[in-house]
């Protein structure tokens, strides 16, 4: 019972770690991205994939660890379904490919000189 109650914790604790790092470096983003700010970016990055893998990790035991319901109630559930792989996730995974496409595209493009006004 004891561990049921501590992995579903910190399930939850993890998606606020996860939240506040995605909130942080959206802000250090914005902000002048000099040696500190890019610190800052990657400080908020580490707690997002520490917060993602505390998520992933304690969801797969809940889930497969024979700890809560069992395999079978989520495999066989429409809701647990529509919160993995509904239409409207898989549309926000494309959106983030491309704009990490594109991000690539302006670095390269910047590290080779283009859109520096000419003199």
């Amino acid at each position: 019972m004891t561990i049921r109650w501590l992995l579903a914790a910190v399930h939850l604790l993890a998606l606020g770690v996860g939240l506040g790092a995605v909130w942080a470096r959206g802000r250090a983003l914005q902000a002048q991205l000099d040696v500190p700010g890019l610190r800052r970016v990657f400080y908020a990055d580490t707690w997002w994939g520490i917060g993602a893998l505390l998520w992933i990790g304690t969801g797969l035991v809940q889930a497969f660890g024979g700890f809560e319901k069992g395999s079978f109630y989520y495999l066989h559930n429409r809701v647990f379904w529509a919160k993995m792989a509904a239409s409207r996730f898989a549309r926000i995974s494309f959106v983030q490919g491309i704009l990490v496409v594109l991000m690539v595209l302006a670095a390269t493009a910047m590290a080779r000189g283009y859109g520096v006004p000419a003199r």
